[in-house]
């Protein structure tokens, strides 16, 4: 019998997410081009309510052009399966239905014998709870996933799918940001990234936005000076941050430069803010899956309420990159990952084997289809990694 595929793109969008979508009816046209694929749209959300769109041989004739843009063309949505409170607020799920059982069914209605996910941690570990459900109840399932997260933070997988891309994009962004800095005297300008709990996207965006300072030709008699577009403080949240330290630095920055720019993760210092809103006694807005909705408590915000006095800054800019990182469509770099990662998927979706598709860290690198059981979030940025390290020392900032 013949296969029916089914895909589907959650959590928030990353520069992956259509292109992998293409690549995977690419490769199972070329394949297996029997199968019956289907997309459910808005990610669990659609497969709770059998909102789905047929790809047609038309689709597959054209599938090539998704990997010309971002965003995901089938739609994205936050939904955690074993949340049932949630998914009965939002009209999911009936009072009293386990979701897993609702999605489980939902599949087996629709014929579907391979799924494939594509996400990041949440993601995928709601498909491993899927996985598990299925695998519990003889659902005959195979259930392959693919990462993306522009976090790069998904354990134990070395790269994710659209983070490279991010960083790139972040890059672009700060060009722009950062000619602001002679708006007004005494500039501080906040480039906020994001990045919950790993840094590595902030960090190589400053690298990547560094390396493009370096390849420009300067003018600094009239005032086109590098040290004045630099950054000149790189903030995550695997390294503390002594406030009073950096505001007496920043401030000889700021003193002599005449402006300072900071690129901060998202994640960075959100600890302190959350203790200072409950302190307050203020309500921490989280979403359903429990994390601390960054975008309401507004890290940037916070930093630059910090430091705007202590550094005398005359004019204070925050700008985040997230949205226009994350939407845009995948680099060289990331095409062939995408590449490489959905061919692998089909593969073992075919073979019946199960995991989420990465080059494992524990396994010298090897890409294959990783257990879902060893999927995790947070994976954290090495903090001593040399072209990091190399880059705060160039900076002046303590490691």
């Amino acid at each position: 019998m013949a296969p029916k595929v089914a895909l589907l793109t959650a959590g928030g969008f990353a520069p992956c997410l259509s292109s992998a979508v293409g690549g995977l009816i690419e490769r199972y046209s070329s394949v297996a081009p029997e199968a019956e694929i289907i997309a459910y749209r808005h990610g669990y959300q659609g497969l709770l309510s059998g909102d789905y769109l047929t790809v047609t041989p038309q689709v597959r004739a054209k599938a090539a052009l998704l990997h010309e843009f971002g965003g995901s063309p089938i739609g994205n949505s936050r939904v955690k399966l074993t949340n049932a409170a949630d998914l009965v607020k939002r009209g999911l799920v009936q009072e009293g239905q386990d979701p897993l059982q609702v999605a489980a069914e939902r599949l087996q209605a629709d014929g579907v014998t391979i799924l494939h996910t594509i996400g990041g941690d949440d993601t995928n570990t709601t498909a491993a709870d899927l996985a598990k459900y299925l695998a519990d109840h003889d659902y005959g399932l195979t259930v392959v996933g693919l990462p993306k997260t522009i976090d790069n933070d998904v354990v134990p997988i070395k790269q994710t799918l659209g983070a490279d891309t991010a960083a790139d994009m972040g890059a672009r962004y700060a060009q722009n940001i950062c000619s602001e800095h002679n708006s007004g005297s005494r500039m501080l300008i906040i480039h906020e990234v994001m990045g919950r709990n790993c840094g590595w996207l902030t960090a190589a965006t400053a690298q990547r936005y560094r390396a493009w300072l370096d390849s420009r030709e300067w003018l600094p008699e009239i005032g086109l000076s590098r040290e004045a577009w630099d950054v000149h403080a790189v903030y995550v949240p695997e390294a503390s941050i002594d406030l009073k330290a950096e505001a007496m630095r920043l401030k000889g920055i700021m003193d002599e430069v005449g402006n300072v720019t900071i690129f901060l993760s998202e994640g960075a210092g959100v600890e302190s803010i959350v203790a200072e809103l409950e302190a307050e006694g203020k309500e921490v807005p989280r979403d359903p899956f429990g994390h601390v909705k960054l975008d309401k408590i507004n890290p940037g915000q916070w930093f630059a309420e910090q430091f705007a006095g202590l550094l005398e800054a005359e004019k204070v800019m925050v700008q985040k990159s997230g949205y226009y990182s994350r939407s845009a469509a995948a680099n060289d770099t990331d095409l062939a990952l995408i590449a490489s990662m959905t061919e692998l998927a089909v593969d073992s979706a075919l073979s019946g084997v199960s995991g989420v598709i990465g080059h494992d860290i524990e396994r010298d690198d090897e890409l294959r289809a990783i257990e879902f059981e060893r999927i995790a979030g947070g994976k954290p940025f090495d903090t001593r990694t040399d072209w990091y390290t190399a880059m705060l020392a160039d900076l002046g900032q303590p490691a």
